[in-house]
């Protein structure tokens, strides 16, 4: 894709209350670190009980993959998860808006050879990541120290595309966005020998799914990892972030290739990438983006689970 570029129309006052909000957003960024935290955590109590039906995805989920959890334990889990998710909002902000120098302070990167070695090599990398609340600051402190290609869904408000395009891309100034859907445009990233941001822990339907277990329950899994991986003659190698709970930033892991990557069938590749799924999302649990319905696709004759 095209790098973004302002138009004339963005003047418009069709705009004008986006701008607005946008200014707004960008006086309250420029506040302390620990004060954003506080911040984000109020706004996520603030969404707990006016969201509703997130919350009830939120709650149906945990009691789907956390049944060993007391319900007093998955609804204080279910609150932390929606003040995590407030959080998120400013550091969304902050990402963009942020000095880079600033934002460099926060991050405690290890594993980094691991993508360096493999650019010295000449070999693509598919950065494999799951779903976490921190996606967009992780992302974007990694960005800093190594190029990264990501996977892009145009957004329908053409301002609010560019605003979040524009301040993605200032950290990747050669780094290419992908539609979601263009699986040669991935390809040819790919065979270039560059790394690119993917997640493979979502429902997207089941024409490019697979049924395999997830917390023990049957999940929608894509077979692209493995397609990408093999087609694309690259390493997948695991990414994982956390925000520090003593506020001093993130920790981000870029973890060693997968070996044996493809394996024999798409199954047990699948069956492969939602045990490390699993592993990751337990050991951070209220950091995970559980507001996605995860197992709406079912196979042929089962109930519906939300």
């Amino acid at each position: 894709m095209e790098r973004p570029q302002f138009r004339a129309e963005f003047l418009h006052p069709r705009y004008w209350l986006l701008w607005l909000g946008l200014g707004l957003l960008w006086l309250v960024t420029q506040l302390p670190y620990p004060l954003l935290l506080l911040l984000g955590r109020a706004l996520g109590r603030l969404m707990y009980w006016v969201a509703a039906s997130r919350r009830h995805i939120v709650r149906r989920n945990l009691e789907l993959c956390m049944p060993q959890l007391t319900p007093a334990a998955r609804e204080a889990l279910l609150k932390k998860n929606f003040e995590s998710t407030g959080i998120a909002f400013f550091e969304m902000s902050m990402s963009w808006w942020w000095p880079k120098a600033r934002l460099r302070k926060l991050a405690h990167i290890e594993g980094l050879q691991h993508l360096q070695q493999a650019q010295a090599a000449g070999q693509g990398v598919i950065l494999m990541a799951v779903h976490f609340t921190t996606l967009e600051i992780g992302a974007t402190l990694l960005g800093q120290l190594h190029t990264i290609d990501g996977m892009y869904r145009e957004h329908g408000n053409p301002l609010f595309d560019y605003i979040q395009r524009h301040g993605r891309e200032r950290h990747n100034l050669d780094a290419t966005a992908i539609e979601r859907d263009d699986v040669r445009g991935m390809l040819k990233v790919l065979r270039a020998g560059r790394a690119i941001w993917y997640a493979p822990d979502q429902d997207y339907g089941r024409k490019q799914s697979i049924f395999v277990p997830l917390f023990g329950v049957t999940a929608a899994t894509v077979t692209a990892t493995s397609k990408f991986a093999r087609l694309g003659k690259a390493l997948v190698v695991p990414f994982t972030q956390q925000r520090l709970a003593d506020g001093s930033g993130y920790r981000l892991v870029i973890h060693p290739p997968l070996q044996d990557f493809p394996g024999a069938s798409e199954e047990a590749d699948c069956l492969r990438i939602n045990q490390w799924v699993e592993s990751v999302v337990s050991a951070n649990p209220e950091q995970y983006l559980w507001a996605h319905r995860r197992f709406k696709t079912r196979p042929p004759g089962e109930a519906k689970l939300y």
